[in-house]
């Protein structure tokens, strides 16, 4: 069973720069290595959004909070099972 896991966050305004790189030095290395977690992939979005998405085989590990200045609004946390892939 392969599990997507969705992390996403708006950044407080002017920081999705900041939020993202502690994504890159802060989360991204407290998931390596963790057991199941096949790939990782950190985008940005218009609106000082920042999702990051894990593909785990099981249950995922969960991603951290970031710092609360960095933050918006809170994280939205989705996990997802794949279906069908071609």
């Amino acid at each position: 069973m392969t599990v997507a896991a969705m992390w996403e966050a708006r950044a407080a305004d002017g920081r999705a720069a900041e939020l993202a790189a502690w994504v890159r030095e802060s989360a991204l290395p407290g998931l390596r290595g963790a057991a199941g977690l096949v790939r990782t992939e950190l985008f940005s979005a218009p609106g000082e959004r920042v999702l990051l998405i894990t593909w785990w085989d099981g249950e995922p590990t969960a991603v951290a909070d970031p710092p609360a200045a960095l933050l918006g609004r809170p994280v939205h946390r989705w996990s997802f099972t794949s279906e069908h892939v071609e």
